[in-house]
């Protein structure tokens, strides 16, 4: 069990995992947020479930526990480190599949290949993906570890790969790049950083001024079981060698089928290999948010919240909440309150993937409304997780839409026979008013019919919008 590459065999309680319906106990950090930091902190190294006892703290040094993270992604370098990237380049080669992505953070703009692009934290692969992916745009991939950086340099040298620099570099050092990018990806780092506001602050510092972020940062109540046993294996004093984390998946094995990580344990994949199961209960440095954290930790960083790169999960408009007496009263909510409590109301999500933008500049998920008469000229592009199923439906139904990433089973989107067609009419270059007057079908006073079915396509996921104002795409 354990050898290095090879799946740790949870599978004998899987299905006995799924077949459980789990409610895991909430958990909850304190409120004032770790990542306010001196250069020494007290870090609450511990979990507090509904008891609302402090667990287990220690006082450290930044420097010393930005060794300790430095040391652990060197030994274990995660995502683990991946020969081939010939399936993903294939992926990509798609044209509709990079502009949904481009205008997901860009809906206001016309489709630009030669972004200069900064994968901060770049793990074992990242940076070398996004220089496959847009193999016109200059990337530059850094990362605290070395392994990290040489996985990642062999890839460069296979695929060749002119456009990707690489440096050995903590992001919270960014400004000594010297140099300013249109994009910025962080995910899966500043939770793992002795000070995360120092860290995002200098990402902050070396974004253009109408540049977007993609931050991921993991979630507080999904992740209740995984601090459980990261505080059991505090309080064991256990290591990361090949032998702890060994045993520690064999003691897994008699984990109680409801134990609040049981569910994590059959189905995740940061359960079935040596590596990432270190990382998830084994890492020195690990923090979560909620959504008030998290946009809290936004503003003081200069930045402002642009979207949810998946916003379905977090709108009170979208999958069995909407159909709840309390609809109409999450919808008078403001914004920020009402992804606050549809998060409490889910309580499962392990983490947090958004998009964010200088808070002194005018933010692009802005351009998106639906309040004004400007929506005729978005133009919507599918996004490449999507599906429409025709068989087995709802009453009523024609087709079932449904986006392949959300993890919720809720997230469906019924559509009728006039929906199905326009969805069908969708490719990516027509504006919604030049596809809906391609329709014979559709009958005058139908518009305020038609601009909720677009609103609603792009709240469940099924679409992004670039912005009619600025033209044809221009794929380079």
């Amino acid at each position: 069990m354990g050898e290095a590459g090879k799946p740790l065999r949870f599978n004998k309680g899987r299905e006995a995992f799924r077949l459980l319906s789990i409610k895991a106990s909430t958990g909850f950090f304190l409120e004032k947020p770790r990542s306010e930091c001196r250069e020494t902190s007290e870090i609450y190294t511990g979990f507090l479930p509904a008891t609302g006892l402090v667990m287990k703290s220690q006082t450290v040094t930044h420097s010393k526990m930005a060794d300790q993270v430095r040391a652990f992604y060197d030994k274990h370098p995660y995502p683990p480190p991946v020969n081939s990237l010939g399936d993903y380049r294939r992926r990509w080669e798609n044209e509709g599949r990079r502009r949904a992505d481009f205008h997901l953070f860009f809906p206001d703009r016309a489709y630009q290949a030669d972004q200069a692009i900064l994968v901060a934290g770049c793990g074992t692969s990242q940076a070398a993906k996004y220089a496959l992916r847009q193999p016109e745009a200059q990337v530059v991939g850094i990362d605290v570890s070395q392994t990290s950086i040489q996985q990642t340099a062999a890839l460069r040298r296979k695929y060749k790969l002119d456009n990707l620099e690489l440096r050995q570099l903590p992001l919270e050092r960014a400004t000594e790049l010297e140099r300013s990018f249109d994009k910025i990806i962080c995910t899966g780092v500043l939770h793992h950083l002795p000070n995360p506001d120092a860290g995002l602050s200098a990402l902050h510092q070396v974004l253009k001024p109408d540049g977007a972020m993609h931050l991921m940062v993991y979630a507080t109540y999904g992740r209740s079981g995984i601090y459980m046993l990261q505080e059991y294996a505090r309080r064991l004093e256990l290591g990361h060698t090949d032998q702890d984390i060994n045993n520690f998946a064999a003691a897994l094995m008699a984990l109680p089928l409801d134990h609040p990580l049981a569910r994590l344990l059959g189905e995740s994949p940061d359960f079935q290999r040596k590596d990432a199961l270190a990382d998830a209960l084994l890492n020195p440095m690990d923090r979560a948010y909620t959504v008030p954290q998290l946009l809290d930790f936004l503003e003081r960083c200069g930045l402002t919240f642009g979207r949810w790169v998946r916003q379905a999960p977090y709108l009170p408009q979208c999958g069995a909440l909407a159909t709840t007496p309390h609809s109409a009263r999450l919808n008078q909510l403001p914004r920020r309150e009402q992804y606050a409590a549809v998060e409490l109301f889910r309580g499962t999500m392990l983490r947090h993937s958004l998009v964010a933008y200088h808070a002194d500049g005018s933010a692009h998920s802005e351009s998106i409304q639906f309040d004004d008469d400007d929506w005729p000229n978005y133009k919507p592009i599918r996004l490449p997780e999507t599906i429409r199923v025709t068989q087995k439906l709802p009453p009523g139904a024609a087709a079932v839409l449904i986006n392949r990433s959300h993890t919720y089973p809720d997230l469906y989107l019924p559509v009728d026979a006039l929906q199905k067609k326009l969805y069908d009419a969708i490719d990516g270059h027509r504006t919604v008013g030049e596809i809906i007057g391609g329709l014979a079908e559709v009958e005058r006073g139908q518009q305020t019919d038609l601009r909720r079915f677009f609103q609603t396509l792009w709240q469940y996921d099924q679409v992004v919008f670039g912005s009619g104002r600025v033209g044809e795409a221009s794929v380079k």
